[in-house]
């Protein structure tokens, strides 16, 4: 079970929430790996995914690059969820820090997943720290994407399903940086 942080309800009407949490355990419609081109969940977020979920997400995974080829930052997969509580598990590809256009990449990320989240006719998605932990990507700068990019998003969809948008993360420094990055997005609304 995630804690509530802090929420900001949009007029679509569609709220938008951080949690301190696992990410695994959100029994929402679906939940965002960030994840390689390649999908290989070998570290952080994504092998967390599979270990909670199970090796099917992998094998699906697998499939998914087979047929398709690699994941791009704008256009997320999306396998099954295995024995997690969500319905789907996105798979989004955050930029590596350092390797050009980062700040685009991820918004592309971001906006792809909520994109992806529509098509699959879903009502809620929850979101790790894309690209902050071993692709370096700044906490304090991805944070204040995620929030101009979701709310870009829902400002350009207002007949949008999604009703829950939901940040859910674990670690201290992270949260930090988030709920920093909330208030002086909320100071200039």
């Amino acid at each position: 079970m995630s804690t509530l942080l802090e929420s900001h309800s949009f007029p679509n009407p569609c709220l938008l929430e951080i949690t301190r949490g696992d990410l695994t355990q959100e029994p929402l419609d679906a939940i965002v790996n960030a994840a390689n081109a390649h999908l290989r969940h070998g570290g952080g977020v994504a092998a967390a995914i599979v270990r909670a979920g199970g090796r099917v997400i992998q094998e699906e995974s697998d499939q998914w690059i087979k047929k398709n080829g690699p994941v791009q930052h704008d256009h997320p997969a999306y396998t099954g969820s295995g024995k997690l509580p969500c319905r789907y598990v996105i798979h989004a590809v955050g930029p590596v820090w350092g390797e050009g256009n980062e700040d685009q990449k991820l918004a592309d990320a971001i906006s792809g997943s909520l994109k992806l989240a529509e098509t699959l006719n879903l009502h809620s998605i929850a979101f790790p720290a894309i690209s902050t932990g071993i692709f370096g990507f700044p906490k304090e700068r991805a944070a204040g994407l995620f929030f101009k990019t979701i709310a870009g998003y829902l400002k350009d969809n207002p007949s949008t399903a999604l009703q829950l948008i939901r940040i859910t993360l674990f670690d201290q420094p992270t949260l930090n940086a988030f709920i920093d990055a909330f208030h002086a997005w909320q100071s200039c609304l």
